[in-house]
Order: structure tokens, then C-alpha cells, then sequence
């Protein structure tokens, strides 16, 4: 009899326990939170000839292009410290990409949805509100399967995204906020400027090739790493210091190859900054580390360490410690046969990898 009894307590307890945990399921289902992943411009696959028609659109201006898909923002109600997107209610989380484009100083927020029928009208009439003390203007465009809206920030900074309720909610974040090491890599030359160039080869190749795979050994680590371009685009000088400026960057690493009219000249040098000083880790420790530690990894020669030139605007007008490395010499035949091998540019990227580790070390 006992038994029986406990034996019916445990029935109801099962069925109280499995009660309450479906009535928070069910509750968590119909109101559940999303925390959107955030993509860093450097990491946003799209066409190329896109992404620069783009940048030359935006180029010298504080304002997204005015158009008549412009978005409308109330400004008037800021009891939240989020920025609110409203989105269409058949769109899932998983549709939903904010992609951070920071050299150009802007929040895209890409929906791709599995289907577009009734969504190319409804940020006509809807508007973003809450905290836009960091969005200038926002505009729209429709695609046949993708809807993008761009937002003009007042600087660069890093998100937290929720999606909830089909609203987007994006809380805005000072780069050192988020990041204690921040870093800016300069890939130099693009579109127009090649570089040194010598046949079916340039110098805006071989930086870009050496950013991409210093980039995937800088993925693995905690250091919060911009680019000053991923693809085969050109920003201004000033673009690429003003990133360094704006993320309070720890040091700003430039990549060049060298040409000279004597085809015998070969090696590595460094170029840094003379009018920038502060004690302790500065431009010149800066050069004299990626030198000595890319001449190591690739066992080359080592021509020393120049200061930069007045017309070396991104080294010379940077406020942070900054320095260029200037990985061999297009010129000599020798040394432009290594520079297009995918082994010597890993080699190179590994140095520099090196340099900045043992940056940070020296700085504790």
C-alpha cells in the first residue's frame, strides 16, 4: 500500500516537472532572444567590383548618398541605449547578417530571406529609433533576394546585436571597449596604384596576398585586428591613418614592396615614424621588430631601418606607433621570383606575426 502511493507522488511530481519545463519552452520559443553574430568587414564575401564602386560612392563624404529609399529615423524616443531596426515578421534570425564596414564608417544590416514576396516596401514605411547619438543616415536597397540597409556612423565602432520579437536591437561599442589589443594593418597600394609592377606582377598583389595570411594567423589569437582593405581597393592615406585615429590602435603596421633601378638591390627594410614619439614602445622599436623578426622567417638580408619620407603620409601623419616593412625588392629578379611563392609569403606573414607578439610582450 505504501508502495502504491509513493508510487503515485512520483507519477505526480513527473508530471508537475514535465509540465513546467514545457510551459518555459514554450514560453522561451514564443519569446526568445537571439544574439546576431557580428561580421567584420574584412570577413564579408562580396563581388569585388561591388565593394569598390561602393567605396568611391561613399569616398570624401559624412553622409550615405541620398536616394529615395532613404530610411527614416525618429530620433525623438531614446529611452533605450539600443539602436532599434525593425524588421519585416517573416524574417527568422538566421536571415539576418550586420556586417561591420568600418573603413567606410558604416553598419550594414543584410536580410536574406527565403522569400521576398510582400518585404521590397516595408522600410517605406518603417522607421529606426532609440539611441542614433552614432547614426548620421540610413537608406535602403531592394535586390532580387536581398535587402540591405546601410547606416552612416559618426566613427568606428564595434556592436552587440539581439534579435527579439523581429526587432534588431544593436548596442554600439568604442573599439577599446570591446578590445584590450587593437591593431591596424596596412595593405599598401590598390586599384590604380600597383606599386612597384614588373610584368604580370605588383607590389598591391603581394601586400594584399601577405595581409591575408598574416590575417589567418592573427584570427586565432586575441588581438582585434582592421584592415585597411581586403580586396582590390585603394583608400586615401588620410582613410587609413583616421582608422588607426579611431581605434585607438596599438600600432599601425604597413606593408610594402620595394623597387629600385639597380636590379642587383635586394632585402628587407623597415621605414617608421620620427615626428611620433612616446617612451617606453614607440615607431622605431616597432620598425627594428618587424625587421629583424620577417628577415629571421624568410633568412634574408637586413638593409636597416629609414625614417619615412614627408611624402609617406600613412606613416608620418599616424599618432600611434607605426611602421612599414617593406618586404623585398620587385626590381631584383631574384627576390620577385620568392615574393610570388605562396610558401615565401607565408614565411613573411610569419614574421610579422612574430613581431607583433613579441610588440606586446615588450609593452606589459
Amino acid at each position: 500500500m505504501q508502495q502504491s502511493k509513493m508510487m503515485i507522488r512520483m507519477a505526480i511530481y513527473c508530471f508537475v516537472f514535465v509540465a513546467t519545463a514545457m510551459g518555459a519552452m514554450l514560453y522561451y520559443s514564443a519569446n526568445k532572444i537571439i544574439v546576431v553574430a557580428d561580421v567584420a568587414q574584412d570577413d564579408v564575401a562580396r563581388d569585388q567590383n561591388v565593394q569598390t564602386t561602393e567605396r568611391n560612392e561613399h569616398k570624401e563624404t559624412n553622409h550615405v548618398v541620398a536616394d529615395k529609399n532613404q530610411i527614416v529615423i525618429d530620433r525623438n524616443s531614446q529611452n533605450t541605449s539600443y539602436f532599434c531596426i525593425p524588421l519585416p515578421q517573416s524574417v527568422r534570425a538566421e536571415e539576418v547578417t550586420v556586417e561591420n564596414h568600418y573603413m567606410d564608417r558604416e553598419l550594414w544590416v543584410s536580410i536574406e530571406p527565403k522569400e521576398m514576396a510582400g518585404l521590397n516596401t516595408f522600410y517605406e514605411g518603417s522607421s529606426v529609433y532609440g539611441n542614433c547619438e552614432s547614426v548620421l543616415e540610413g537608406h535602403f536597397d531592394v535586390e532580387k533576394q536581398r535587402i540591405c540597409l546601410r547606416f552612416k556612423l559618426t566613427d568606428v565602432y564595434e556592436y552587440h546585436s539581439i534579435f527579439e520579437d523581429n526587432m534588431l536591437y544593436v548596442e554600439f561599442l568604442a573599439p577599446k571597449e570591446a578590445y584590450d589589443k587593437i591593431i591596424v594593418v596596412d595593405a599598401a597600394y590598390g586599384l590604380d596604384d600597383t606599386g612597384v609592377a614588373i610584368e604580370s606582377i605588383s607590389g598591391k598583389e603581394i601586400t594584399l596576398e601577405i595581409a591575408k595570411a598574416l590575417k589567418a594567423k592573427l584570427d586565432d589569437t586575441d588581438i582585434k585586428v582592421y584592415y585597411t582593405r581586403m580586396d582590390d581597393s585603394n583608400p586615401d592615406a588620410e582613410s587609413r591613418v583616421r582608422l588607426a585615429t579611431a581605434t585607438k590602435a596599438d600600432m599601425l603596421i604597413r606593408i610594402e614592396v620595394s623597387g629600385y633601378e639597380d636590379s642587383k638591390q635586394y632585402g628587407t627594410e623597415a621605414v617608421y615614424n620620427s615626428r611620433f614619439f612616446i617612451p617606453g614602445f614607440g615607431s622605431v622599436e616597432l620598425a627594428d621588430l618587424l625587421e629583424r623578426e620577417v628577415v629571421t622567417s624568410i633568412s634574408g638580408k637586413a638593409n636597416g631601418l629609414l625614417e619615412a619620407s614627408e611624402d609617406d603620409a600613412v606613416i608620418c601623419d599616424a599618432t600611434v606607433p607605426a611602421a612599414a616593412i617593406k618586404v623585398g625588392y620587385l626590381t631584383n629578379g631574384q627576390e620577385a621570383i620568392l615574393l610570388q611563392r605562396e610558401d615565401y609569403i607565408q614565411r613573411i606573414a610569419e614574421g610579422i606575426y612574430q613581431a607583433i607578439i613579441k610588440a606586446y610582450e615588450e609593452q606589459q
